[in-house]
């Protein structure tokens, strides 16, 4: 990117002249919405809150982790936890866009309550150049519709202020660098969470399994990054399939589903490649993930496919 330090100058002065009142930003721990409510902090001071949404579709710890974050980078941060209202909103949903729209509602709801609390009228996000192009805002068809892009309901009541808009991943990194966000390079996390992360209807059940797989695989990979086997990915999780496989418990023939690991290497998230990683990597994953979820999942596959033709996330 270009200067990131006159970056930096022009998006404070900018969010000061957008917003004359008060406004929540919208802040999930990634490094986008990290960096956009450290500007937002900086160039609003009181007039502005924080919210991190405990959607209940979280990784594991991930609250705690988050709650870390911004104590270190200085960021005052309210908790909201609204888990039963999402899982509520995507009972019996499969669609993948459909899941998306209800994230993305039900994002909105809870920013439009906390909003009225505190007497905002802006909501600030840290929506970057990828999540806008993939939902259709430059291109003839959508790829996916980013929860914080086209999930947002059409009654919206919050005006909504983009200070990253025109960025790129890396660009966004090259800033949390310039900003002191602790480990800008940590892997990005989709908005609708784990529920994408799980093909077909999310239930209490789906969740935890694919926590637990997702658990795994982040653990694992991080060994084989911290001892120098594996350059860091830019994305490593599991995905629970709803395929129903064929097993072997004890001596017994048992039905579970499949996990799909998914490990990729990137620069801005637009394109992929998926990664050649460790035999031994593969088999240490899939031999805790399907002891850890015995009865639960039998088998374990890699996909090794890039994007395009695939996108990152599955769904």
């Amino acid at each position: 990117m270009r200067d990131p330090a006159a970056f930096h100058r022009e998006a404070v002065e900018h969010l000061r002249s957008q917003v004359p009142g008060r406004a929540i930003v919208a802040t999930s721990g990634g490094i986008d919405s990290t960096a956009a409510a450290v500007l937002s902090q900086e160039a609003l001071g009181d007039r502005c809150r924080a919210i991190f949404v405990d959607t209940g579709l979280l990784r594991l710890h991930e609250v705690e982790r988050m709650q870390t974050l911004f104590a270190a980078s200085h960021l005052r941060v309210d908790v909201a936890s609204a888990g039963d209202r999402f899982l509520s909103a995507l009972a019996g949903v499969s669609d993948p866009e459909e899941k998306r729209r209800r994230v993305g509602e039900t994002f909105i709801r809870v920013f439009e309550a906390e909003a009225s609390r505190f007497g905002a009228d802006t909501l600030i996000q840290g929506t970057i150049a990828p999540d806008w192009i993939e939902s259709g805002g430059s291109l003839r068809d959508t790829i996916k519709t980013h929860h914080n892009v086209g999930g947002l309901p059409k009654d919206l009541k919050l005006r909504i202020v983009e200070p990253l808009r025109d960025l790129y991943k890396d660009e966004v990194r090259t800033l949390s660098i310039h900003l002191g966000i602790p480990a800008p390079e940590r892997q990005p996390f989709p908005g609708p969470g784990l529920a994408v992360r799980i093909n077909g209807p999310v239930t209490a059940e789906s969740l935890a399994a694919v926590r637990a797989a997702n658990a795994v695989v982040e653990e694992e990979v991080e060994k084989h990054i911290a001892d120098g086997s594996l350059p860091r990915p830019w994305q490593y999780f599991a995905v629970l399939l709803p395929v129903p496989t064929v097993g072997v418990q004890g001596d017994n023939r048992v039905h579970g589903k499949a996990v799909s690991v998914r490990i990729v290497e990137s620069s801005d998230a637009m394109t992929a490649t998926a990664m050649d990683v460790p035999m031994a990597l593969l088999r240490t994953i899939a031999e805790r993930i399907t002891r850890e979820l015995a009865g639960q999942v039998t088998r374990v596959l890699y996909d090794i496919t890039d994007k395009p033709p695939a996108t990152i996330e599955w769904e």
